[in-house]
């Protein structure tokens, strides 16, 4: 039995490593949480980090192949404080690279002298309207259970993406508090270090007035990442916020200054000289306007809050259905219903496909897709058995959805299922020979 003692004091020693682990603080000037995102001007890319200490906030960079770290560039560090009860404090770095050559490969680490990030690299947007932008999207993964991470980490690394939406629910909990938030980005660096990783916000944003979400990421234009455009190949890409129609104890005044803002970016894309330039309109939301999900969620209503607006607000808030058909959206993604659902071209709750034949060549209305399965801890939703006419394919089966814009008039989508080793499962091609208004007619 004496011999048995270090065994015991081993095992007891095992037992409390984890502890002895957790009660380690971390390096505070080292840089964590590396994620890339798109400026929105040609040539550019945000380099976006967390330190728990306040440091320098410089990248140093070199086109693959070239001296290393021969460029640098230096950007700012915003104090960010949580309102849970802790008021943890953190740094978050947001760095601009410019005048990058287009498709062209880079290196590059982040940081200060009192602590580098690993070596990443990225590809630097093609800015050519002629470019054929390959995109994954999806929306609801989360830190436990995230099940398509593995597969879109291979995906990313084998260069397969140009960028990455991610449609709200950067789901890591019931809500993004900050300790849970720190882990989900930590564990999305992995992709999002590689790819311009887009965003919109979803519910589970929403703690404490969305300040995680708008604290943390760096889209384009001066919103606090709730809602910007951006363009890139054929297409004119908006991101918006859902949200506003259902957290009205923020304000009404997003939900309007959102649909006034929408009004006129859609206004300016349709400008003839820029809507031929860019004739594919694609907009990304959390919150679908229709799906076929047995929740009682928002989109399961025929007078859906996002597509119809809602009459008990004062005014009166303005849906976005109507919006989007009259300035000729083309494609809607969305995501939230933890399922994935291709609807046919449907407005005013009714199908106007192209033709019987191929219902997406000339379709008369947008094209909706809802892909909210990529994996999360509320694992998938159940499909209502009687769906209504415009619901076209649905699938439970966990995965993500991928995109390439191709040219002016043809648009490849794509579900991939995690659950059956990356198996595609559902395809469609969108052809447009026309785009706006006017293709509906």
């Amino acid at each position: 039995s004496v011999n048995m003692l270090p065994v015991h004091a081993a095992c007891a020693l095992l037992f409390v490593a984890p502890l002895l682990v957790l009660g380690v603080p971390p390096i505070w000037t080292q840089p964590e949480q590396v994620h890339l995102s798109y400026g929105g001007v040609p040539g550019s890319m945000v380099v976006t980090w967390t330190t728990f200490n306040k440091t320098e906030s410089k990248v140093e960079y070199s086109l693959l192949g070239a001296q290393l770290f021969e460029l640098s560039a230096r950007g700012d560090a915003t104090l960010f404080v949580d309102s849970g009860k802790e008021k943890r404090k953190m740094f978050i770095h947001r760095v601009t690279l410019t005048s990058l050559k287009p498709a062209a490969s880079y290196v590059y680490h982040c940081g200060s002298d009192e602590g580098w990030s690993d070596v990443f690299f990225f590809t630097a947007l093609n800015d050519s309207t002629s470019f054929s932008p390959r995109f994954a999207f999806y929306g609801d993964l989360g830190n436990e259970n995230p099940q398509s991470l593995a597969r879109l980490q291979k995906d990313t690394q084998l260069g397969m993406y140009d960028v990455i939406l991610h449609i709200g629910n950067l789901c890591p909990n019931r809500y993004f508090i900050i300790q849970i938030g720190d882990e989900f980005m930590r564990q999305i660096q992995s992709i999002a270090a590689y790819v311009p990783y887009m965003t919109c916000p979803g519910n589970h944003e929403a703690t404490y007035n969305f300040s995680n979400y708008r604290n943390r990421f760096s889209m384009p234009g001066q919103t606090e990442s709730l809602w910007y455009s951006w363009n890139l190949g054929s297409a004119h890409i908006i991101s918006i916020s859902t949200e506003v129609y259902f957290y009205l104890k923020f304000g009404l005044d997003l939900l309007f200054k959102q649909y006034e803002w929408l009004e006129k970016d859609l206004e300016e894309a349709n400008k003839p000289e820029n809507r031929a330039a860019r004739p594919w309109i694609i907009t990304m939301g959390h919150r679908p306007m229709y799906c076929s999900d047995d929740d009682q969620d928002d989109c399961t209503n025929f007078d859906s809050y996002v597509r119809l607006g809602r009459n008990d607000t004062k005014p009166p808030a303005p849906g976005l259905e109507d919006l989007f058909y009259r300035y000729g959206v083309d494609v809607e993604l969305w995501a939230h219903e933890h399922t994935y659902e291709r609807l046919w071209p449907v407005y005013g709750d009714k199908v106007y496909n192209g033709s019987k034949e191929q219902p997406y060549v000339n379709p008369k209305a947008p094209v909706h897709i809802i892909t909210g399965s990529a994996g999360c801890r509320e694992r998938t939703d159940k499909f209502n058995p009687n769906p209504k006419e415009w619901s076209a394919f649905r699938s439970t089966d966990y995965g993500y959805s991928r995109m390439q814009v191709v040219n002016g008039t043809h648009l490849y989508l794509e579900q991939v299922s995690d659950d059956q080793y990356g198996k595609v499962i559902d395809s469609i091609w969108v052809v447009k020979e026309k785009h706006g208004f006017s293709a509906w007619v």
